[in-house]
Formats: C-alpha cells, sequence, structure tokens
C-alpha cells in the first residue's frame, strides 16, 4: 500500500524535547558540518519549495504551542503538508493563495508545486535497512458524487494516491478507511474518522510510518530510573537510557543541544536542552525555521556522556483553527471556500460549494534503546453545502413588474440592447 522512503531531517520533521545529561570530555573535538554529512536533494528540486516545509513546519509547531499549553506535542508537519498539497490541486482564486501562502509556497504555480512534491518523495528513497519511512497517499470519495478528473489524477500521478469510492452513508465505509490508516501505520494508528458527516463527500489522507534504528543502540543493561525535573518545580522518576559516544554537538548559554544518528547517519533526531537559567518556553519563542537553519550548521563531534528518557505517547489534534490562524481560514468556510477545480468542468453550473470540514491529525511515537517508531496520519475531509446558483443576466431577457397582492401584471419587456436609451 505504502510506498518504502527514508526520511530527511530538515525536512520540517518536528523537535521532541527530551531531558538530557551531558558531560563533555576535552580533547576529543572535531568541528563537521552537519549538512555536509547528509546527501543532498535531487538537484532539480526548487530550493524554495524544500524551505517552505520546514518553514510551514516551524508556523505550523508554534502556532500548537498556543493552544496547548503543557502538554506532550508530536506532529508530522510533512504529513500535514502532504494532505494540503493534495488539496491545493482542487482549490482556486482566494482560497488557492491563502493555502498556497500558509504552506509557504508564494510564488509557485500548481504545476512546479506538484513536480516538486513528486521529486522531493523520490529524494527520499535511500538504501539504509535500519531506516524505514512508508508514505502513502489515498483518496477516498463518496461514490454518488462526481469529482472533476484532472484533480483526481493529478494526486495520483505527483502524489501516488490511491483513489477509492465508497457509499459514505454506508457505516461500514468508516472501517474501510480506518484500516487503510493501520495498514499503513504498521498498526501505530488504529483511526482517523469516528463517522462520516453528512456534509461530507470526500477525505485526502496522508499515511507515514517511520522506525529508525540508532546508529549505536542503548544498552538496556544501563537503563536507570533517574529524576525528571518538571516546569512547576515537581520531581518524577523515570527510566533514563544511558551511554557515551561521539555524537554531534552544539553548546550556548542559552541550551545545550545534541544530534543522535540512525543508521547510516542520514536520519538524526535532534535533541535542544535549555539551559537551567532558562527554560523550555524560553527556548520556543525562539525557534523558527531561521534559526534552526542556523544552529544545525554548527554542530560539532563531540565525546558526550548521555542520558535520556524512554518515552511513548500518542497526540492528536483537530487542525482547523490552527490553520485558520495561520492564514487559510477561508478554505473552511461554507460558502467563501474555492475548490472548483474539484468538480467536473463540463456540464451545467453545479448549485454546490465544496469547503474544507476538517484537518485532524494523529500521531504515535516511542522511544527506546534500540531506535524511534513513528506514525503520523492527517485527514482533510471536504465537506458539500448547497450554494447559491449563479444568474448572470449577460444576454437579451425579458422582465415584468407586478403587483403581487392583486396579482397585476403592471409593465412587461423585452431588452436586447442595455446601452440603447
Amino acid at each position: 500500500m505504502g510506498i518504502n522512503f527514508k526520511v530527511i531531517d530538515s525536512l520540517g520533521i518536528p523537535l521532541v524535547m527530551c531531558t538530557i545529561l551531558l558531560v563533555i570530555s576535552t580533547g576529543c573535538e572535531r568541528d563537521i558540518n552537519i549538512q555536509d554529512t547528509k546527501p543532498s536533494l535531487t538537484d532539480t528540486i526548487e530550493p524554495d519549495v524544500v524551505e517552505a516545509n520546514t518553514k510551514f513546519g516551524f508556523n505550523l509547531f508554534n502556532e500548537i504551542l498556543n493552544a496547548e499549553q503543557d502538554k506532550n506535542i508530536f506532529i508530522s508537519p510533512f504529513s500535514v503538508s502532504l494532505a494540503l498539497a493534495m488539496t491545493l490541486n482542487g482549490a482556486a482564486g482566494t482560497t488557492e493563495q491563502a493555502m498556497t501562502d500558509t504552506l509557504q509556497l508564494q510564488g509557485n504555480d500548481s504545476e512546479t508545486i506538484n513536480t516538486n512534491y513528486a521529486l522531493l518523495l523520490q529524494a527520499l528513497k535511500t538504501s539504509d535497512p535500519k531506516v524505514t519511512l512508508e508514505i502513502a497517499n489515498s483518496l477516498w470519495a463518496d461514490q454518488y458524487f462526481t469529482f472533476n478528473q484532472d484533480f483526481l489524477q493529478r494526486n495520483t500521478d505527483y502524489f501516488g494516491a490511491e483513489v477509492s469510492t465508497l457509499d459514505f452513508a454506508d457505516p461500514n465505509s468508516v472501517d474501510t478507511i480506518n484500516q487503510w490508516v493501520d495498514t499503513n501505520t504498521n498498526g501505530k494508528i488504529k483511526e482517523i474518522l469516528s463517522e462520516i458527516a453528512e456534509e461530507e463527500i470526500l477525505f485526502l489522507i496522508n499515511a507515514i510510518y517511520f522506525k529508525g534504528a540508532w546508529q549505536t543502540e542503548f544498552d538496556p543493561a544501563d537503563t536507570r530510573d533517574n529524576t525528571f525535573h518538571l516546569a512547576d518545580g515537581s520531581q518524577k522518576q523515570v527510566p533514563m537510557m544511558a551511554r557515551d559516544g561521539q555524537y554531534p554537538f552544539y553548546y550556548t548559554s542559552d541550551f545545550t543541544a545534541i544530534s543522535l544518528p540512525y543508521g547510516n547517519g542520514r536520519v538524526s533526531m535532534y535533541i535542544f536542552l535549555p539551559s537551567q537559567n532558562s527554560s523550555l518556553d524560553q527556548f520556543l519563542e525562539n525557534l523558527n525555521a531561521e534559526n534552526w537553519q542556523n544552529w544545525i550548521s554548527q554542530f560539532h563531534e563531540q565525546k558526550v556522556w548521555l542520558q535520556i528518557p524512554k518515552y511513548k505517547f500518542e497526540y492528536e489534534i483537530n487542525l482547523n483553527k490552527v490553520l485558520s490562524a495561520l492564514g487559510m481560514g477561508i478554505a473552511f468556510d461554507k460558502y467563501l471556500a474555492n475548490f472548483k477545480r474539484m468538480l467536473p468542468s463540463d456540464g451545467p453550473i453545479p448549485i454546490v460549494n465544496l469547503f474544507i470540514s476538517r484537518v485532524d491529525h494523529k500521531t504515535y511515537v516511542e522511544v527506546n534503546e534500540e531506535g524511534t517508531e513513528a506514525a503520523a496520519v492527517t485527514n482533510v475531509g471536504i465537506g458539500v453545502v448547497s450554494a447559491p446558483p449563479e444568474f448572470i443576466v449577460n444576454r437579451p431577457f425579458f422582465f415584468a413588474i407586478h403587483d403581487n397582492e392583486t396579482k397585476t401584471v403592471l409593465f412587461m419587456g423585452t431588452v436586447v440592447d442595455p446601452t440603447e436609451e
């Protein structure tokens, strides 16, 4: 069902904030530019599109922080970006512009965006046997609604999306879609839908499954309970994995950071630990795409003793308000949204309007001695609402003036040339 890809860590993949104890050994430092240790993307990919994913990722993460205070957060901005990019193929007018701006893809036409997403997916493929990323896209359409074939074909050609039709009135349709989600996240996310609303006629879904073994695994025998200090000053005992080794490392007065590579080193987890005289909130105030690029360019390899907690959790969020705050609120407006490119181009003018009914995002992550397992699903629901039919008087017409109480026609006439006096 999915396509095997290997992930690149600079594509807006979210940071995982953990407690980490670092003791630096002197005399073992060797400067390394982290950027130089990673394979470059295919030369034909527009750099703006790669940068757009990173900018959108941090914008999305920071906007979620505003709504999700003092909670574990784990998102896949790339999953959200992929689902919205597929949806973008059906958008037009100000709706298309708002979505393009939110995705930070300003100045790129539809063909450029689609082509670069296809190239980006292709560039994510590697042969690292210790790292797996499976990316799958799908469109699920109500069998009683007709969609523009060009819209469907674009998502098939560029995003490798499977297109299926179901009877949305049949409760089994929910199970069918959830089974696809379960399969394409290796069982880590069981469902994305609990029901299909009466107004919904299409779902565009992205699923991502990641599993990476540490380049050097932690010995479970070295895992011990240790103190984790919470933001409110309280403490908890948590299992902490421990080891020493050579790791890309970065230190400032505000935070300490480390890069833990998976497999052959193309993929890494970056951990940023605020200093004791700072806080996670203060660090997050400076978290943006520009600072991110600056920070990861300054890592150098260092011998380090480290401890990080084992953890596992699930996260879910409805992104309607978040994405509206980022500038694409028009896409959720039942009457102002413009997704006419999803509709058939031939036939009579439709008296319906399409809009995004929901953008749901679910994730799973587990970090242990062996490595990291993570999954994400993003679902973009498309709803339909009856819209006032267009009535453009742009040809000769008849008109009448009628008294509605006496049913008397007072005047009537025709207009063949409105400019004639």
